[in-house]
C-alpha cells in the first residue's frame, strides 16, 4: 500500500554476449519491462531499441553484438518516502495515492476512529494539506489501467519516460500523466469527499503537487485551499482561487504565515499584514493561519515553536495590537465575500504541455505549469495592464464554458479575453471552443507561438485540425486573433489594445495590486500596495454613473473620495498609499453624504517636538526610566535581551492654537526604514520595512485608548482626545521575543532526538541577536487641515 514509482535500472552488455541477468526485484517491486538499446542516453528509436521478453527465468536472451549495449530494466517499485514528521507511534510509509484500498483502510482504521470522538457533532470540514508524496509517479495496476483510459499498451513505449523516442515522445508522456491525474482524482480525491459528505462534514483540500491532480480536480472537494504569498507570479494560491471562481465557491481559504519571517518569533504583526494582504490580491477571503504551536506552562516564555518558523501565539510581546490586526483581516474577509470575482482575463493553462515535460520521478502538473507560466511572463503583464484574471483548463471550458456576447462564461464568470501562455498542445475540443469564442468577439491572444498539437499519441491523426484552426485564428490579413512575441511586453501592448483596463494607474505602478468584486448594487476595489514605499498616482476605473468612497477597514469607517469623470465616463481617483497600506475604494449609486466642510485654518501651528523627556517603566516594574531622548532598549545592558512591554508616559501642555476649529491632530512616530529585498531570499515572507516603532504600540492619551501603532503610517488621529491644558499621554510599547532568545542558551534537543530521532530541524536559531526595541522617534504632535 505505500506509494508507487516507476524504477529504472541499466546494466552493461559486453561485446558478443548473448544473455543479460536482470537486476533482483527489491521489497515490495515488480520487474515489468525490459528494453535492449545501444545505450541508456537516448534517443530510443525503433531502429536502436528493441523490448526483451520476459520469462522469469534469471538469465534473458539478447542478440550478440560487435559493440557494446545496455539493458534497461524497468520495475514497479515504491518511493520508500515515510511520513515526514511522524507523531510518535505514526511513523510508516507514504500510502499509493493511486490505489484505492490503502485509502479505504486508511479511513477505516485512523478516519473512522477520529470521527468517533466528535459523537453527534462533526467537525465543519475534515482537511487534506498539500499533495506531497514525492516522486510517486506508477502504482501496480498501472498499465491495465493506461490500456483502458487511453487505447493501446503503454509498456513498448516505456523507454519514453526516462529518454527520447522521437516525435511521440511527449504524447507518450502526456497520456501517462493524464491517466496519473484521473487515478488520483477517481481512487483518492473523489473518495475521500464522499467519506467526508457520508460523515456529515466537508473536504477541505489543498489540491496541488504530486499526485499530478489538475486545477479542475478541485470539483471534487467543498472548500478548495491554496498556499503562496506572490501575487504577481504562479502560485498554488492562484490556482485554488481560479477554481473557486470556476465553481462558483463563495469562500476560498489559503495556508497563510507558513515561514513568515523566520526564525520563529521573528514575525512582526506587520509582516502578517503583508502576507496576509498578497493572499486578499490573489482572491483569497479565509486565512488558515500557521501557526499556533502549543506551549505548556512549565515550558516558560516565549514557549515551544513550530518548526517552520511562524509562532504566532500570545507569547509573542506585541500580541497587544493583534485585535486591530484581527478585526482588519475580519472586515478585509467579509468585503472579499460579497458579490463575485470581476476578471476579464481567462489564462489557459498548457497542461497538455506540462504533462508532456514530464518525466519517471518528475510528475507534478502544479510545480511544472508554475515552471511554464512564470517563464512566459504573462501574469506581470496582464496585471501592469490593469487587468486581473484566473486560470482555466480543458475541463472547465469542455464541460463547464458557455459562448455568449463575446465572453467565455464560467459559472456566472465572464472572461473577455483569454492567453495562450506559449501553447503548443492542446486538445481539439478545447480548441474548437476557443475559436467559437472569437468568432464571437472574444479575444484570444497567443504568446510565443501558435497551438500546433493535440496532446496524446492516439489523437495525432488531429493535427491537420488542430493546425488549420491556427491558421485561421493567427495567420493572414483576416486573422482573428493576436500571436505576441514572449517576454517582451507584447501582451501588456494587446491588452490595451483589445481592451479598456479595469484600473489604470498613472504613471504605472507595479506595486499596487488590486481586487474587483461585482455586487450588483456596488462595484468593491481591494487596492494595497505591496512594496516598501509609498507609492502616489492616479487610477481611473471603468465604472460608469457610480460615485466612490473609501472604506476603512482597520477603523470600519467611510469617506468620500474626491473623484474626477473622464470624457469616457469612467472615474479617475487619486491614490496615495503608504509601504504596505491597503483600502477599499466602494462604488455605488447613493451619493455620499458630504459634511459641511470647516472653516479652512488661517496658518497651522508647527509640529511639536515630543522625542524627548519620557519616563519609562518596563514589565511589572514600577520604578520607571528616565529617557532623555529615544533610543532602543537594546543600548542598555540592563535591557538588552528584554522581551515584553514598556509603558511610555510623557505630559504634554497643549494650547488653543492646536484645538482650533478645522484643524486634525497626529501623534506621529516618524517614518519606516525600506530595506532591500535581495537581503535574504528563503521559503516565506516578510514586509521589507522597518518600524520606527519596534514592533508595536497601544496609544492612550488622557486615560482614554487612542488607537495602536504598527503599520504606515506611523501616527494616530488624537483630536477628540485632546483638551486644552497639560494632556497625559501613555505609549505601552511591545518589542519581539526573539531578544529573550537571543540572551538565553540554546535550546537541548539531545534528549528529545534519543528518544523520538531527529524528527525536525530548528529554523535559523543559531547566532541570534537582540533587535531594536522600543519608540525611536521621532515623535511629534503635528497639525494638519481636516479632510471633510
Amino acid at each position: 500500500m505505500a506509494a508507487g514509482r516507476l524504477r529504472f535500472e541499466r546494466v552493461e552488455i559486453l561485446p558478443g554476449s548473448r544473455e543479460v541477468s536482470p537486476p533482483p526485484e527489491k521489497e515490495g517491486e515488480k520487474l515489468i519491462a525490459a528494453f535492449l538499446a545501444k545505450d541508456d542516453r537516448g534517443p530510443f528509436l525503433p531502429g536502436n531499441t528493441r523490448e526483451i521478453a520476459l520469462d522469469g527465468s534469471r538469465s534473458l536472451a539478447v542478440p550478440a553484438s560487435s559493440e557494446p549495449q545496455v539493458a534497461l530494466f524497468f520495475f514497479s517499485s515504491r518511493t520508500g518516502m515515510l511520513v515526514k514528521r511522524a507523531a510518535a507511534g505514526a511513523e510508516g510509509y507514504v500510502l499509493d495515492h493511486y490505489d484505492r484500498a490503502p485509502l479505504d483502510r486508511y479511513l477505516a482504521t485512523v478516519g473512522e476512529t477520529l470521527l468517533k470522538a466528535f459523537g453527534p457533532h462533526p467537525p465543519y470540514a475534515i482537511f487534506c494539506d498539500s499533495l506531497e508524496v514525492f516522486g510517486s509517479d506508477w502504482t501496480g495496476d498501472l498499465l491495465a489501467e493506461f490500456q483502458a483510459r487511453r487505447g493501446y499498451d503503454l509498456k513498448p513505449y516505456l523507454p519514453a519516460l526516462i529518454g527520447d523516442i522521437g516525435p511521440n515522445t511527449g504524447a507518450v508522456r502526456n497520456d501517462w500523466g493524464l491517466t496519473l491525474t484521473e487515478l488520483a482524482e477517481e481512487h483518492f480525491v473523489a473518495p475521500l469527499n464522499q467519506w467526508a459528505l457520508r460523515h456529515g462534514t466537508r473536504l477541505r483540500a489543498q489540491l496541488y503537487g504530486t499526485p499530478p491532480v489538475a486545477l479542475s480536480s478541485y470539483r471534487l472537494v467543498d472548500l478548495p485551499e491554496g498556499e503562496g504569498s506572490f501575487w504577481n507570479r504562479f502560485t498554488p494560491t492562484r490556482w485554488a482561487t481560479s477554481a473557486a471562481h470556476l465553481l462558483g465557491r463563495p469562500v476560498v481559504s489559503a495556508e497563510t504565515w507558513t515561514w513568515l519571517h523566520s526564525p520563529a518569533f521573528r514575525a512582526t504583526p506587520l509582516d502578517m499584514k503583508a502576507e496576509a494582504d498578497q493572499q486578499f490580491l490573489q482572491g483569497v477571503n479565509q486565512l488558515v493561519g500557521h501557526g499556533w504551536p502549543y506551549s505548556p506552562e512549565i515550558a516558560g516564555e516565549p514557549g515551544w515553536r513550530f518548526y517552520a518558523a511562524g509562532a504566532l501565539n500570545q507569547h509573542n510581546p506585541w500580541w497587544i495590537v493583534m485585535p486591530d490586526l484581527a478585526a482588519y483581516l475580519q472586515r478585509v474577509s467579509f468585503l472579499l465575500r460579497q458579490g463575485r470575482e470581476a476578471n476579464d482575463v481567462a489564462v489557459y493553462l498548457p497542461s497538455s504541455d506540462a504533462r508532456a515535460s514530464f518525466a519517471a520521478g518528475r510528475a507534478a502538473l502544479s510545480e511544472a505549469l508554475q515552471r511554464m507560466i512564470d517563464h512566459s511572463g504573462v501574469i506581470p503583464q496582464i496585471l501592469g495592464s490593469g487587468f486581473n484574471f484566473d486560470f482555466v483548463d480543458d475541463r472547465f471550458i469542455q464541460d463547464s464554458a458557455r459562448i455568449a456576447g463575446g465572453a467565455l462564461e464560467i459559472d456566472g464568470n465572464r472572461f473577455t479575453v483569454v492567453v495562450l501562455p506559449s501553447v503548443e498542445r492542446v486538445p481539439l475540443k478545447t480548441y474548437r471552443a476557443l475559436e467559437s469564442f472569437v468568432r464571437a468577439g472574444g479575444s484570444l491572444i497567443a504568446t510565443g507561438r501558435e497551438p500546433a498539437l493535440p496532446p496524446g499519441l492516439e489523437e495525432q491523426a488531429e493535427t491537420a485540425e488542430v493546425r488549420a484552426i491556427s491558421q485561421r485564428l493567427f495567420d493572414g490579413p483576416a486573422a482573428h486573433a493576436l500571436l505576441v512575441q514572449e517576454q517582451e511586453a507584447g501582451l501588456a501592448a494587446a491588452l490595451g489594445k483589445l481592451r479598456n483596463p479595469d484600473v489604470l494607474l498613472s504613471p504605472a505602478a507595479p506595486a499596487i495590486g488590486f481586487v474587483h468584486r461585482t455586487t450588483g448594487f456596488a462595484e468593491v476595489y481591494f487596492l494595497v500596495n505591496t512594496g516598501n514605499v509609498a507609492q502616489h498616482t492616479l487610477a481611473t476605473f471603468r465604472v460608469r454613473d457610480l460615485e466612490p468612497e473609501w472604506w476603512d477597514a482597520f477603523a470600519g469607517a467611510t469617506a468620500p473620495a474626491p473623484f474626477q469623470v473622464r470624457a469616457n465616463g469612467a472615474v479617475t481617483v487619486a491614490l496615495d498609499l503608504q509601504p504596505y497600506e491597503s483600502r477599499f475604494l466602494v462604488f455605488s449609486p447613493v451619493r455620499s453624504a458630504r459634511p459641511p466642510e470647516p472653516p479652512a485654518p488661517s496658518r497651522l501651528p508647527d509640529p511639536l517636538d515630543l522625542s524627548a523627556g519620557w519616563k519609562v517603566g518596563f514589565g511589572d516594574n514600577t520604578q520607571a526610566v528616565e529617557f532623555p531622548k529615544l533610543r532602543s532598549w537594546t543600548d542598555d545592558p540592563q535591557t538588552r535581551f528584554y522581551s515584553g512591554q514598556a509603558t511610555y508616559r510623557k505630559t504634554v501642555p497643549v494650547g488653543p492654537d492646536l484645538l482650533r476649529p478645522g484643524i486634525s491632530v497626529y501623534l506621529d512616530f516618524g517614518e519606516g526604514t525600506p530595506v532591500s529585498d535581495d537581503a535574504r531570499r528563503r521559503p516565506g515572507t516578510r514586509a521589507w520595512l522597518e518600524s520606527p516603532v519596534r514592533e508595536a504600540a497601544v496609544v492612550s492619551v488622557n486615560g482614554q485608548r487612542a488607537g495602536s501603532v504598527w503599520r504606515p503610517p506611523y501616527r494616530i488621529d488624537v483630536t477628540r482626545f485632546l483638551r486644552p491644558g497639560d494632556n497625559h499621554l501613555e505609549v505601552v510599547v511591545a518589542n519581539l521575543a526573539i531578544n529573550k532568545l537571543a540572551g538565553s542558551p540554546p535550546l537541548d534537543y539531545s534528549a528529545l532526538i534519543r528518544k523520538y530521532g531527529r524528527r525536525f530541524d530548528a529554523q535559523d536559531m543559531s547566532g541570534l541577536q537582540p533587535l531594536p526595541s522600543g519608540l525611536l522617534g521621532p515623535v511629534r504632535l503635528i497639525a494638519e487641515a481636516a479632510i471633510p
